[in-house]
């Protein structure tokens, strides 16, 4: 079976490069887009962004709401033009009714501060020799109050930024990717101005996992993962364990903001819009497709858990996790993107690519 899956593996590997981020990234390329920045194992590399290229005013410049001495404020340059339209665009229409108030920079100049950045080092170079060079690692929004910021940026992590409920992810940091920060807005707090605000961390991701609501988990599954995500095609939810949230989290930015109340109805109303953004395909063409790839006992098994699903014997959750088991999370991802791939290039063409019955379409959340 190893043999099968590897040469499905090699026969769809040019559609999984776009999992893996590049090991270092200029400057220029941070100017262009948050997601493709700070996965750099450089030991003299203290920032994605040098200070001389941040806007940064020196020390000098006020932070009196602030108590960490690191903390610096932008000024209306490069980095805070590009931080600030990232955030306003992420929002959609919200967004031209929220207004920035002031974008900080954490310089890691205090010694404390220097000793979180070197363990974040330490840690990114351990974790990207673990997984074969690559980190991993991710800008991620954090959301919290102005007195619980001031306490990360002075302390570190002392407890989790979420209560165990039904819905919870296991015992961690939660953060939101960094194009989708209306995630995190749940966790922010309106201080006495009038303002919210949200870290922008860098985040060593390394190999996530797939979590689900009701976890109680508190540390990788494994020593093969080094994290949490609540969909491993789409997250929109980065979980840092408790056993990590002090090694792995790097805040790096603050920004202040306000915002229209009626947020939270747009974060509802947006939340089922995203689902179809996710990588899927039709399971009839996903098992005719896996028939190429695995035996013809696994099929049959697959086949059957698929009868059962629409025969209402099984949910779709516990289909889509039978399949899993039996395929594996690398082999499904090549098929997948390789499907969405080749669909897209279709369209780009004018030609229709037939993808089978649409019933019982497979995300993989």
């Amino acid at each position: 079976m190893e043999n099968n899956q590897d040469k499905c593996r090699e026969r769809f590997q040019q559609f999984g490069s776009d999992h893996c981020l590049a090991n270092g990234v200029s400057d220029h390329d941070v100017s262009d887009r948050f997601s493709d920045a700070g996965d750099s194992t450089d030991p003299d590399q203290d920032s994605v962004v040098s200070d001389s290229e941040s806007g940064i005013s020196g020390p000098s410049m006020e932070h009196v709401e602030w108590i960490n001495e690191g903390l610096v404020k932008l000024a209306e340059e490069k980095i805070y033009d590009l931080i600030k339209r990232k955030f306003l665009t992420s929002f959609g229409l919200l967004g031209q009714e929220t207004t920035v108030s002031a974008v900080y920079k954490n310089s890691h100049s205090t010694h404390i501060g220097q000793a979180r950045l070197h363990t974040f080092q330490i840690y990114l170079q351990a974790i990207a020799k673990k997984n074969g060079g690559n980190a991993n690692v991710k800008y991620a929004w954090l959301g919290a109050s102005k007195d619980q910021i001031n306490s990360i940026l002075g302390y570190g992590f002392s407890h989790c930024n979420k209560l165990e409920s039904s819905q919870s992810l296991g015992n961690g940091i939660y953060l939101s990717p960094d194009d989708h920060p209306l995630e995190s807005l749940e966790d922010t707090v309106v201080d006495e101005d009038g303002l919210r605000h949200l870290l922008l961390c860098r985040v060593i991701l390394g190999k996530s996992e797939l979590v689900h609501p009701g976890s109680r988990q508190n540390h990788p599954c494994s020593e093969a993962f080094d994290s949490g995500v609540d969909n491993l095609f789409a997250p929109k939810t980065y979980i840092i364990w408790s056993t990590n949230m002090n090694t792995h989290i790097l805040p790096e930015y603050l920004i202040s903001f306000r915002i229209p109340p009626r947020w939270k109805g747009a974060l509802k109303s947006k939340q089922p819009l995203r689902m179809p953004t996710s990588p899927w395909m039709p399971f009839p063409a996903l098992i005719s497709v896996l028939s190429k790839c695995l035996p013809a006992p696994q099929i049959d098994m697959i086949t059957k858990y698929h009868k059962d699903h629409r025969d209402h014997k099984i949910s779709r959750h516990e289909l889509i996790r039978r399949v899993r088991q039996i395929a594996g999370d690398d082999l499904l991802i090549h098929v997948i993107k390789s499907s969405r791939t080749q669909q897209s290039n279709g369209a780009r063409n004018g030609q229709r690519t037939a993808a089978g019955s649409v019933d019982s379409p497979i995300f993989l959340e």
